[in-house]
């Protein structure tokens, strides 16, 4: 009987190890997700601007990180430079062509981890129909229950840079810098 106690005792403890090992779906916060991307200005400034309304998941494997995984829509409407024309000028069809492609996606294909802390997610990130390879320097913020939803919460900071021209936007290069970049904050929690 005392076998049999310690034996389910075991199990239960292991299913539960198993269970907290789980890959888990955090769902982002789009009301604590920021993208914000910058660029020279005339050799002036660097002027900057952010999308909001982002969606997306982020599947964190603590177990094998190689096995997470980030996927985020972002809608060009939602461009913010603090300049209202230009916010509209980037919906045209010189700029994102919003009509036609409404949103920015990023899809990660490979997670490497260089520390408990920093990850290097390499993806593939769409703008206006074309297609190409970008990789993100992430930082882990934290991970634990939030305090105040009492659910698993995740949150991350992200560099990358590009070319705009690469993706079909190359209106006023070299004047107005090429080389976008790009710093993000995600907030995301899963579900109870």
């Amino acid at each position: 009987m005392q076998f049999k106690t310690l034996s389910l005792g075991l199990a239960v403890a292991i299913a539960s190890s198993v269970t907290l090992a789980a890959p888990v779906d955090y769902k982002i916060d789009p009301t604590h997700t920021a993208t914000v991307f910058s660029w020279n200005h005339f050799g002036f400034s660097t002027p900057s601007a952010n999308f909001t309304d982002i969606q997306g998941v982020i599947k964190v494997d603590n177990a094998k990180p190689a096995n997470s995984s980030v996927e985020v829509t972002i809608p060009i409407s939602s461009v913010n430079t603090n300049v209202p024309a230009l916010d509209k000028e980037f919906q045209e069809e010189a700029w994102f062509n919003a009509a036609k492609y409404p949103n920015i996606t990023f899809k990660s294909t490979k997670v490497e981890t260089k520390d408990k802390k920093h990850f290097k997610i390499t993806g593939d990130l769409t703008v206006k129909g074309v297609t190409k390879p970008v990789v993100l320097d992430a930082v882990l913020n934290k991970q634990g229950e939030h305090p105040m939803a009492k659910v698993p919460a995740i949150g991350f900071n992200a560099t990358t840079s590009f070319n705009r021209s690469a993706f079909g936007i190359g209106n006023y290069v070299p004047n107005v810098g090429d080389k976008i970049t790009v710093n993000i904050t995600t907030e995301a929690t899963a579900a109870k």
